[in-house]
């Protein structure tokens, strides 16, 4: 996919994602965040020389359509890459570096003669260059092997593989050809990142670097994890301690927030034998009112004490305050659960401010009460859809040509947009009173 070159500065921005056959999703699926030259809204996107982003996409869907796949297929591409990475590459015995955490590979299963390769491809910018990057991974003889994989800068191809052989781009094919990847099994760029110099280092580290702190996903399943990589983050901590400005903006993302929270206090666990440093312990501080309703005082609460939902909302706020100062994308699974209505719609209001011109905002949700055009433009709101076969599809209301004057709460619910669930409530509810419930 050819896309205009950025020159403009150093912009941090998601431009595409690709899957095919993961998950539900069997085809071919783009989440594209290319604008549309619509005119309304136009604070809600940003100009990369002459590509539009938007800087929000909202994905509805019924439950079980692929929403949650969706960011799978995300979070499955980002960790595989990051995981290869970081692995020993001069170990010579075979790792299953396929299996991630939480999520496997996971081809599309309802269909018999379907070929269960898995591709994934990303587009974005960093550093006024675009990186484009993909590659497909396929089950053969009971083994995962790297089937394509590829690579290129500025629309330049940088090389380019087919199971072991690799193609190189000719800006860079002296390079590379030093450089041999004998693993079927191991991506090339994760032999780059370990032995290469010079450009096609920076180049790597330009994608490694996106990926892991530019590409966050927050996933619900993973919602205890993530209260405890919060409570763990040592450099989360430690910059609450020694800068006071990012303290005090952390403070006032909670004190907006109402949840009681006047402060944050660090605390520092020491080892009771060697005295040395051990852990943190992040502290809320709330007050103590007399029952005359004035404040008398001040008590502090450990923060696995809070709500989940204040946890989470908390767990949120560094992803964002990076992402507002230097960009990038995050990527929420149901945003709204665990959150008040107002809250998120605060969140989705700063990600769509005109000040904002660095961060991207991509969640899914059942919140029909932020469908409406007072808050997204049509090229913000994505829909999942399922079909009998179990395959999903993504169309944004750009996609199907609605009209800005439309009521998308009301039309979705009627079903003209497709992507919810059909239920035949009259039968269904008779059924289950008269035989289920209350039958003999």
């Amino acid at each position: 996919m050819k896309i205009d070159i950025d020159r403009n500065g150093e912009m941090i921005m998601l431009v595409m994602f690709r899957v095919k056959n993961f998950a539900s999703f069997k085809d071919e699926t783009i989440l594209d965040l290319r604008a549309v030259s619509y005119k309304e809204m136009k604070s809600h996107i940003v100009r990369i020389d002459k590509n539009n982003l938007v800087k929000t996409l909202a994905i509805y869907g019924k439950n079980a359509s692929g929403k949650s796949n969706l960011v799978s297929a995300m979070y499955y591409f980002k960790s595989f890459i990051i995981n290869q990475m970081y692995r020993d590459i001069t170990n010579k015995e075979e790792e299953d570096t396929f299996r991630i955490p939480g999520i496997h590979r996971n081809p599309y299963r309802l269909n018999v003669n379907l070929n269960k390769e898995n591709e994934f491809e990303i587009i974005f910018y960093h550093n006024c260059k675009t990186y484009q990057y993909g590659f497909s991974t396929i089950e053969e003889n009971g083994k995962y092997l790297i089937k394509e994989e590829w690579l290129l800068k500025d629309n330049v191809e940088i090389y380019n593989r087919n199971y072991e052989h690799i193609r190189f781009g000719k800006k860079y094919e002296k390079e590379l050809k030093k450089i041999i990847n004998k693993r079927k099994d191991r991506l090339y760029i994760s032999v780059l990142d370990y032995f290469s110099d010079g450009e096609i280092k920076e180049i790597i580290d330009d994608i490694k670097f996106y990926l892991k702190y530019k590409f966050i996903i927050h996933f619900e399943i993973f919602i205890e994890t993530s209260i405890k990589g919060l409570l763990s983050n040592v450099n989360f901590s430690k910059r609450l301690i020694n800068d006071n400005n990012y303290r005090s903006k952390v403070e006032k993302f909670l004190q907006i927030a109402d949840v009681g929270i006047k402060r944050i206090d660090i605390e520092e666990i020491l080892d009771e034998e060697t005295n040395e440093h051990q852990r943190y312990k992040i502290k809320t501080i709330h007050d103590i009112f007399n029952d005359e309703n004035e404040v008398i005082g001040e008590e502090a609460f450990d923060l696995k004490m809070e709500s989940t939902g204040t946890i989470r909302y908390f767990s949120f706020i560094q992803n964002m305050l990076d992402m507002m100062e230097k960009g990038g994308v995050f990527i929420v699974d149901e945003l709204t659960a665990r959150l008040h209505p107002i809250l998120t719609k605060f969140i989705i209001d700063l990600y769509q401010n005109e000040k904002n011109n660095k961060a991207q905002l991509i969640f899914t949700t059942h919140d029909i009460s932020l469908l409406n055009r007072q808050q997204f433009r049509r090229d913000e709101i994505a829909f999942v859809d399922k079909n009998k076969k179990g395959e999903s599809t993504v169309f944004t209301l750009a996609d199907i040509k609605v009209r800005s004057d439309a009521s998308f709460s009301k039309d979705y619910l009627f079903g003209k947009y497709g992507a919810i669930p059909v239920i035949n409530e009259q039968d269904m509810t008779e059924e289950i009173l008269e035989e289920w419930i209350w039958g003999d």
